[in-house]
């Protein structure tokens, strides 16, 4: 069995509708997958119909924008109840912090002398799309400004580039509670990826897997053969659920496809047990 418990659709920052998704993790060889847009659960239903179809078995999932030690860290959260009223605030709260940075950020490039419009970033977005900066990157690319989603982050995009623009972000700690509440498990997201360790050193890290953390992702792109060691064996030693997955976003993220990396049958099925125990 193939699993894949990391994955986007165009609801947020992949390039597949949901129903494409399922459709490419099907071809890829895949059994299960995890449909985790960035907080929102806009593209649960379609996505559910679509794997029917495809014989695949879809899990529900969210990845959600927190703040942990002054950065940015993405929470995995599976198998939560949509409608719990903690989580659907804090989303909320998230995705309006988004809508309201995607202007902002234009306002800053066009100072920067950048030719690009609220309009042409509206033109990269679907119906149910939650904003985020891969749009800007991709009406970016779209007027010619930049040649790829990379380089505009690299030059204006990422945090500490002139383009950046910060937002709201749920406090890790908090996001954990609320996640567990929702009956659902959470998960660190590439937690080592992109130089985060430095905000979530193993001390850390222990300290939130006695907040109630459920997993760590461990085989993700963004970790070497080394991080992946030590994240394994910290795993062990907290009873953490492992993870691996290929955080697919479609032609959004190159050396990312589908199946990459995958989750061990049994830490799966650890997973899902955890689930069925319903909030804690």
């Amino acid at each position: 069995m193939r699993i894949d418990l990391h994955t986007h659709s165009r609801v947020s920052d992949g390039t597949q509708s949901p129903r494409e998704l399922m459709r490419a993790a099907r071809a890829a060889g895949l059994d299960v997958v995890a449909l985790t847009d960035h907080d929102t659960t806009a593209g649960w239903e379609e996505a559910a119909d679509a794997a029917e179809a495809a014989g695949i078995e879809l899990v529900r999932g969210i990845e959600i924008s927190t703040r942990h030690r002054g950065s940015g860290v993405h929470l995995l959260a599976y198998l939560p109840d949509p409608a719990h009223p903690g989580l659907r605030r804090e989303l909320d709260r998230i995705v309006e912090g988004r809508d309201s940075r995607a202007p902002a950020m234009v306002a800053v490039l066009q100072g920067l002398g950048l030719d690009l419009t609220v309009d042409d970033v509206a033109g990269e977005l679907s119906a149910d799309t939650v904003i985020g900066r891969p749009h800007v990157a991709d009406a970016m690319v779209r007027k010619g400004i930049v040649a790829s989603r990379d380089e505009a982050f690299a030059r204006y995009l990422d945090e500490g580039r002139p383009g950046y623009v910060d937002r709201y972000a749920a406090r890790l700690t908090d996001m954990i509670a609320t996640v567990a509440d929702a009956g659902a498990v959470s998960v660190l997201a590439h937690p080592w990826g992109r130089g985060r360790r430095s905000a979530l050193p193993p001390e850390e890290i222990a300290a939130l897997a006695a907040l109630g953390l459920g997993g760590l992702e461990v085989d993700h792109q963004d970790h070497d053969d080394d991080a992946r060691a030590e994240l394994r064996g910290l795993a062990g030693d907290l009873g953490l659920i492992v993870t691996g997955s290929s955080d697919h976003h479609g032609t959004g993220k190159v050396d990312h496809e589908l199946g990459c990396h995958t989750t061990a049958v049994a830490e799966y099925e650890r997973l899902l047990d955890r689930a069925a125990e319903g909030p804690a």
